[in-house]
């Protein structure tokens, strides 16, 4: 059994997180800024702190799992969004950098939320990796001072491991919903090329990944926590029109228009890596969903009406 300290426990993924902790017998401590929403979603057997100095100096943390920062799709980059991108991430993790320098015992581990952002926008084929260098830009810029922060917790002994999470297929959050609205009402369409690269990994293995690393205290560095198979952007599109049941117009939106409308936030939606997870396959972590078609018949095909 673990003590793992959680940040982001509210979000997207931070409650199917926390229930998987749970169910191993892990004990949790949730860092988050709602204590009742926290406690009525997570549960009375999570510990809730919306201070992170309630913790006393001799609490014994084995492990912190950083997931906090307000969401990327949020809103257009403006310079004020830019800033509350930054500091939802930056400043939760300097306030645990602080508890790491005061605990008498350091966890051992930090596992550290990224993002594929990292490497930028590419135009190209080419897999990318985690040997690849940072991007240009804003998301790769607001991921590179996020890990480096991060980083920082080795000096006090700390094992720091980065996920840099592809496009996170869920349910009932993340990108898969905002997808598939527009195929449900029948206004299903491809935007740009459709030629763009899509990273992208089930929600599932995404938290068996974090878990992964959880369990290996030693690990540092960073892993991308995607699919071994991306795919392109318009064959995702037919895929997931395909479980839903609904056609896909033929009809494209150019990526100038997309641009136009929503500026630098338009590269989410009109560029793209082609990221691999090269090291989670070294290390021997196998994919329960590596193909889309099988990830996406488990996200939605039991809920498609006939």
């Amino acid at each position: 059994m673990k003590h793992v300290l959680v940040t982001g426990a509210t979000g997207f993924i931070g409650p199917k997180l926390v229930r998987a902790l749970r169910e191993r017998g892990d004990r949790v401590v949730a860092y988050v800024r709602d204590a009742a929403k926290a406690t009525a979603l997570l549960g009375a057997e999570v510990d809730v702190i919306v201070d992170l100095a309630e913790l006393p100096s001799t609490t014994a943390i084995d492990a912190i799992i950083n997931l906090a920062g307000a969401p990327i799709a949020g809103g257009l980059w403006t310079a004020r969004r830019r800033a509350l991108l930054l500091e939802s991430r930056l400043g939760v993790t300097r306030a645990l950098l602080t508890l790491c320098a005061r605990l008498e015992v350091k966890p051992a581990t930090w596992i550290n939320a990224s993002a594929i952002g990292y490497y930028g926008a590419r135009a190209g084929d080419e897999p990318v990796d985690e040997t690849a260098p940072a991007g240009t830009g804003f998301q790769a810029e607001l991921c590179r001072r996020w890990e480096e922060t991060a980083a920082q917790a080795a000096a006090h002994g700390v094992h720091v491991s980065v996920l840099r999470f592809g496009v996170v297929l869920g349910r009932d959050g993340g990108a898969l919903p905002q997808y598939a609205l527009p195929i449900r009402l029948y206004a299903g369409t491809v935007l740009g090329s459709g030629r763009q690269w899509l990273s992208w990994i089930h929600v599932d293995d995404l938290l068996r990944l974090v878990l992964f690393v959880l369990d290996r205290r030693t690990l540092t560095g960073a892993l991308n926590a995607t699919s071994p198979e991306p795919v392109r952007n318009a064959d995702f599109m037919a895929a997931l029109a395909a479980t839903l049941k609904r056609p896909l117009w033929p009809v494209r939106i150019p990526a100038p228009l997309v641009r136009a409308a929503l500026g630098e936030l338009a590269e989410l939606f009109v560029d793209g890596q082609r990221v691999v997870p090269e090291r989670a396959l070294e290390l021997g972590f196998l994919f329960k969903h590596p193909e889309l078609a099988g990830a996406l018949s488990d996200l939605l095909a039991a809920r498609t009406p006939s």
